[in-house]
């Protein structure tokens, strides 16, 4: 449960973030506020800084220059157990060589609450079943990492996530590896998920996906935020166009579905 004092706060915000790596702007002056309680995706082409920045905001990486705030409180002042508590963690590619079975990966999650030298309790395994179950991978419990294919192992991430049950979920593509029936049982649940209270950060490369399903959007273009808020006031083709220096549009048709034009703009 959140505090009475952060309910009302952001999840996060961002003052004036600034990475650089040499003469380039990974992120230029990033200025946002990211909601609690909502879907934000982060949009925009290959390279213009979209993981740079769910890396600092889970802590992988440092900003040369601005703040984060996590809750109210700058983020660099939480100490490493109390974010795995606030935040969990899903990269766009689950690791290759894991000596564990799947189970015992989805158990990684409790990790946070059991300690350096905690034992897993009958309640944290009944938590890693269920979570097997949802991801439709219980079948598989006792497999080992390697033999899973890279869609079960991007399931098995999001079941370590439910597992951990941390506030806030932050999510690097996590459509990588999964067929188009994973996908949108992804999406379903990630809405789930924000409907009980849970904040979502996702970084898609997808526009229809973020049209449809995120609440908020940052489209990011060389470094820089160039539009924040509701999808439909962001992705417009002037906006996405200047992002990613290309004609794009994207519109809904009369039935209710995203779609996206690359290289015309009527």
């Amino acid at each position: 449960m959140n505090a009475p004092h952060t309910f009302m706060l952001p999840a996060f915000q961002l003052r004036q973030l600034t990475l650089q790596a040499g003469k380039r702007y990974l992120l230029d002056k990033i200025d946002a506020e990211l909601p609690r309680g909502q879907f934000t995706a982060i949009v925009g082409p290959n390279g213009a800084g979209k993981s740079t920045l769910l890396k600092l905001l889970g802590g992988l990486l440092t900003g040369q220059q601005g703040q984060i705030l996590l809750d109210g409180i700058p983020l660099n002042t939480i100490n490493q157990s109390d974010r795995a508590r606030k935040l969990g963690w899903l990269g766009q590619f689950p690791p290759n060589e894991l000596p564990l079975n799947l189970a015992n990966y989805v158990l990684l999650g409790r990790r946070p609450s059991l300690g350096s030298f905690g034992r897993a309790s009958s309640d944290d395994l009944a938590r890693v079943n269920e979570a097997l179950v949802s991801v439709e991978l219980h079948t598989r419990s006792t497999s080992p990492w390697r033999n899973l294919s890279g869609g079960e192992r991007q399931r098995a991430g999001l079941a370590r996530l439910l597992t951990q049950d941390a506030p806030i979920w932050l999510l690097d593509e996590p459509t990588n590896h999964l067929d188009l029936k994973h996908q949108a049982l992804l999406f379903r649940r990630l809405r789930t998920e924000v409907a009980k209270g849970r904040t979502i950060v996702a970084v898609l490369h997808d526009l229809t996906q973020a049209a449809r399903w995120a609440d908020h959007v940052l489209l990011l273009g060389n470094g820089r935020l160039l539009a924040q808020g509701e999808p439909t006031s962001c992705l417009e083709s002037v906006s996405l166009s200047q992002a990613y220096q290309w004609p794009v549009r994207l519109w809904q048709s009369q039935e209710g579905c995203w779609q996206v034009a690359v290289g015309e703009v009527a």
